[in-house]
């Protein structure tokens, strides 16, 4: 029980680094835009992202119980109890050594993709694909991949019918309105990458905590799992990393991809949060990441294709590409190799 509980301790302490990494990276997410169109300093759409991070955070637990239950954790020893915690602890380390990389070398990439590749790629090397739970993860990586084509359309038509509505203003009136409208949109972006993204780690959490033996399973499927300190320092781990800012993705997302002004930024803002909106209200894991970018593209579009930086959009894509098949091949290698030298078992 002594190793169990070293064990549950490390998944807590990787899942918050990870979370802290996710932050780090998907800082760009929720302020490129707003920085990019210079409605606001890079320092204070930091500290809103961050403060609108923690508050999304707590709102719901849809996402967190479907991460929760993305492997089969039908135990019936310590020993398998000891397999499960060391396969979300491999999943975790894979994850986060691929999300560090990316974001220092400026590649905006899905921290959902990323959990998923690493701890699905564990838990096969560990048991097999029966270890996983399949309708949970088709339905993840379905939403994943829609994402981006979903935020390419929605920005798209919605800056078509922006333009059209206001097609009599002043540009400069334009640019003073929606400069102030950003700010609004932003902070919405903001609180919709909290209520998704912390609450894949809260998930991994909570599902250690139960498996482990150190929470209870709910009453029934419409009670929550995930306990309120697991909200709490999901929340900040995130928070802390948002507001240390990646500024390497910021300057891609926010400059280099498309040229923009606070009409276009509103727009894109506002298209990606409804999308990531919608995904709350069904429960489903969605990339941020991934609907940003597409509502980004979307909008550049709508101004010709040479408006769009292809190059630096084509590296984004095979970054995501890429994601889920190297964080799965890094979470089972790590995982043989703990198996090959500290004698950690297979479950059978």
């Amino acid at each position: 029980m002594c190793t169990l509980t070293v064990l549950v301790a490390i998944v807590v302490v990787m899942a918050l680094l990870f979370d802290f990494v996710n932050g780090w990276n998907d800082s760009a997410n929720a302020i490129a835009t707003v920085v990019g169109t210079r409605v606001l300093s890079p320092l204070s759409a930091v500290i809103l992202a961050a403060a609108l991070n923690l508050a999304g955070d707590m709102f719901g637990v849809e996402f967190a119980n479907t991460i929760a239950k993305m492997i089969q954790v039908d135990v019936k020893t310590v020993a398998d109890q000891e397999v499960v915690m060391v396969i979300i602890v491999t999943g975790l380390l894979g994850t986060a050594l691929w999300a560090a990389t990316m974001t220092i070398f400026g590649m905006p990439i899905s921290g959902s993709h990323s959990l998923i590749g690493g701890v699905v790629g564990a838990a096969v090397a560990a048991g097999g694909v029966d270890m996983l739970v399949g309708k949970n993860v088709a339905k993840t990586l379905l939403a994943l991949m829609l994402a981006p084509v979903m935020g390419f359309f929605v920005a798209y038509f919605f800056y078509v019918a922006l333009i059209w509505l206001t097609r009599r203003l002043h540009p400069s009136t334009m640019n003073q309105t929606f400069g102030k409208l950003q700010i609004a949109s932003a902070s919405w972006m903001a609180f919709t990458h909290g209520t998704n993204d912390a609450q894949k780690v809260m998930g991994i959490i909570t599902m250690a905590l139960l498996v482990g033996g150190f929470q209870a399973a709910p009453a029934s499927e419409d009670q929550s799992e995930v306990a309120l300190w697991v909200k709490i320092f999901g929340a900040m781990a995130i928070s802390v990393g948002t507001a240390v800012g990646g500024w390497k993705v910021i300057k891609t997302l926010g400059y280099n991809l498309t040229k923009r002004g606070p009409p276009e930024g509103f727009a894109a803002e506002t298209s990606a949060s409804l999308v990531l909106t919608l995904a709350a209200w069904f429960g489903v894991p969605t990339s941020t990441t991934h609907t940003i970018t597409g509502s980004i593209l979307g909008l550049g579009a709508t101004r010709g294709m040479s408006s769009v930086r292809w190059a630096l959009a084509e590296k984004i894509v095979l970054a995501w590409i890429f994601t889920i098949p190297s964080t799965a091949a890094l979470g089972g290698a790590l995982y043989w190799f703990l198996a090959l030298t500290m004698g950690v078992r297979f479950m059978h």
